[in-house]
């Protein structure tokens, strides 16, 4: 593969800003032309707020774009303030600080000279001396001008220690004008927030910045660190012996030292605490009161008195209109949805959880009863439509997500303006985290009815939490488990083997024909190769399937030899013609070409989309797959298109998607795809359990195929260990 850009040796350019030719606003990414002694140089990078006019030293390299020509691409620059009357003529006159056009800074150059810049910086007051220049304009020219060289302090304080321009633009978001100082004073303010900080890098600059190993800050941020790092294994708490044993070893420190510190961050109500049996569990406070809110909640909607239970004709109307007959725990799941005003249904593939859910749709619309439909995932969203004929949105769309203030998220419906509905039914339940919970229960008014339907044996949330096992355990919120798998699923070896593997048992293999096969390879290239053949040829000619949008592969793991990153890899080579012709952009080792099977990897509420239609609006989510349409290496850009949304990533958002030709099955939750293949090869040890199988397997509509070594399927069968999740809510509904 050759790319559109040949590399030389590092170089550094020192020069002046002739010209900004390209800027996109929200990455930063800049094209500027430099005069550097007697030459020009086109500088392209992210360089936000360089202005015209401006002097300025850049780290980077020589580069010659096989359509641009000669360039220096920019790793790191430091903006000098511009110091002769023409140069500061020119940077004020380039509309770098807002609400200084041409008119005023030819006012401002001729009032003050070679010190305008000092004037702006350290007395803007005195601006408004000027005519046309109000002192309420004065001040916000000065606090612009210091915005800008804020993220300038920020660069030239984190660049040392590898930190992107591009990085330090989000950490000023995050922190404001004075983050420089802040972090200054204490560097582990940097893992409070989603910035991708490891505790480690903070360490190397709490040195330098003379923090000492006890410092209580240090220690303090170590604890919390370690219960954040543990949200992503799902854990809303920690028991206080484990965190603080792991609190030691990280930070080196004495044991009861650090129990003193976090009995201070309890008391100071930083962290929360509670007693759970013999056992002291800590928690962080936004997932505290979410499980405590949820359990609240729901016992309180439980208690409320049911207005119109159903009866047995209205079960038989509804079936009779949906030509369809009820089986008993069918009919018992719609009675209790209406005699209960909170509701689990949960069952396997081909139980009948879409024709109960239809059943109570059913009857909800004969009572005139406004309902309202929601899952966890867009895909989930669009399969709860198809199913039940009725619009679905994500949850977080019902909501109306919004990302302000730093990057939270912000829900427009809440208790000030919740949803009109009467009845609430949640799809995929599985896949509920604690503070997405939260946030929907917020959102819905006390009488509203509340239906979770989901497949408790399918893996619990990608996010902290473990609601709908919580729910069901606690034992205090009314639950059908469809069990019975109806005749025509069973003629399904996908739904039959799926549920001999919940049972306890092994699939069968023996069958040649059907939609479930096992192709035993004993190599791990042996295992990528038959993946390779199988969708590029072998399944497309066999069964008409698409390559790249029928097929997903599947993989337990993103590592090894098998895992979705080298997976990916692989597959896109094969199944994207365009890599052959060149125009490509890559973040960190990842090349993406037009054509590129890709998906979101976190949720983004600021991201603008745009229809064909003209249509606009804001937000792609968490496990959203889509199509590159289009590549714009120069600007640093792609178009992806989600279904029928069109969406631009800059530098600035580009590590938020990934290659999509495979995925791991964490990742797949609340998808259907046409055909699934699954490497089952080397998978690691903590991966190698049941309820990851199951929910692979039940991914597949029509055919399901995995490839590799067969004793490794058998002991994922057998291995029916539970992801552990240290969480407080059913603790919250026992009490």
């Amino acid at each position: 593969m050759k790319d559109s850009i040949s590399k030389t040796d590092e170089h550094r350019l020192k020069g002046t800003v002739q010209k900004i030719t390209y800027r996109n606003g929200e990455s930063g990414y800049t094209v500027a032309v430099i005069r550097a002694g007697s030459s020009n140089v086109t500088a392209v990078g992210i360089m936000p707020f360089l202005a015209e006019g401006e002097s300025a030293e850049f780290e980077g390299e020589y580069v010659v774009h096989t359509t641009y020509g000669n360039q220096f691409s920019v790793k790191n620059y430091e903006r000098k303030t511009p110091e002769t009357t023409a140069a500061i003529l020119k940077y004020l006159s380039s509309g770098a600080i807002k609400g200084v056009g041409q008119s005023t800074a030819i006012k401002i150059v001729e009032k003050f000279g070679e010190n305008a810049i000092n004037i702006i910086e350290s007395s803007p007051a005195e601006l408004a001396s000027i005519s046309g220049i109000s002192l309420n304009k004065a001040m916000a020219i000065g606090y612009e001008y210091k915005k800008q060289f804020g993220i300038k302090d920020i660069t030239i304080l984190l660049s040392p220690y590898g930190v992107s321009p591009e990085r330090c633009v989000k950490i000023y978001k995050s922190f404001g004008a004075e983050c420089a100082e802040h972090i200054r004073e204490n560097p582990y303010i940097l893992l409070s927030v989603d910035l991708g900080f490891a505790f480690e890098a903070i360490e190397k600059m709490a040195f330098d910045f003379g923090i000492a190993p006890d410092n209580e800050k240090r220690l303090a941020a170590g604890i919390e660190y370690i219960l954040r790092s543990n949200l992503y294994n799902g854990h809303t708490c920690l028991p206080k012996k484990k965190l603080l044993t792991v609190a030691v070893k990280l930070l080196e420190s004495d044991y009861y030292r650090l129990e003193d510190i976090c009995f201070d961050m309890v008391s100071s109500m930083n962290l929360n605490s509670i007693l759970i049996g013999d056992d002291e569990y800590i928690s962080l406070p936004e997932y505290y009161s979410a499980e405590e809110y949820i359990s609240a909640r729901l016992k309180a909607t439980i208690n409320r008195i049911v207005a119109e239970p159903v009866d047995e004709l209205e079960i038989d109307y509804i079936q009779n209109k949906l030509g369809i007959k009820f089986e008993k725990k069918q009919r018992d799941a719609i009675r209790l949805a209406f005699s209960e005003n909170v509701m689990v249904l949960t069952g396997g593939p081909g139980t009948g959880k879409t024709t109960a859910l239809n059943g109570i749709i059913g009857l909800c619309e004969q009572r005139e009863y406004d309902i309202i439909l929601t899952a966890p995932t867009g895909r989930a969203a669009k399969r709860m439509t198809e199913l039940t004929g009725r619009s679905a949105k994500t949850i977080h769309r019902l909501l109306e997500a919004e990302w302000v203030d730093n990057s939270k998220t912000h829900f427009v419906r809440n208790e000030r303006n919740p949803l009109m509905a009467d009845v609430l039914i949640v799809d995929e339940a599985s896949m509920l985290d604690s503070l997405l919970f939260e946030s929907l229960l917020r959102a819905v008014k006390l009488n509203c009815k509340i239906v979770l339907v989901g497949d408790i044996d399918q893996l619990p949330s990608i996010s902290a939490g473990n609601v709908l096992s919580d729910l069901i355990q606690s034992g205090k919120i009314p639950c059908i488990a469809l069990t019975k798998v109806f005749r025509q699923a069973s003629e399904s070896l996908i739904i039959r083997n799926a549920h001999e593997i919940i049972n306890n048992g092994i699939p069968d293999f023996s069958s040649n024909d059907g939609d479930f096969f096992f192709l035993n390879r004993d190599t791990s290239s042996s295992v990528i190769d038959t993946v390779l053949e199988l969708c590029s040829k072998r399944l497309p000619d066999a069964y008409g399937f698409d390559p790249v949008k029928d097929i997903e592969v599947l993989c337990p793991s993103r590592k090894f030899d098998t895992g979705s990153m080298n997976c990916n890899n692989t597959l896109q080579q094969f199944l994207n013609p365009n890599i052959s012709k060149g125009a490509h952009l890559s973040y960190k080792g990842i090349y993406f070409y037009k054509g590129d099977k890709v998906m979101q990897t976190k949720n983004n509420y600021d991201l603008p989309w745009e229809k064909k239609n003209g249509e606009t609006g804001f937000g792609v989510f968490n496990g959203d797959i889509g199509y590159i349409s289009d590549i714009n290496p120069i600007a640093g850009s792609v178009n992806v298109i989600f279904e029928d949304r069109i969406v631009m990533y800059t530098s600035e958002n580009l590590s938020e998607i990934e290659l999509a030709y495979a995925m791991t099955v964490h990742k797949s939750q609340g998808s259907e795809f046409d055909c699934v293949l699954m490497p089952v090869f080397g998978v690691p040890t903590p991966l190698a359990y049941r309820n990851l199988l199951y929910t692979a397997i039940t991914r597949a509509k029509k055919l399901f195929i995995a490839v590799g070594d067969k004793a490794v399927f058998v002991r994922m069968c057998m291995n029916n260990k539970k992801t552990l999740r240290y969480t407080l809510l059913k603790n919250f509904l026992e009490q």
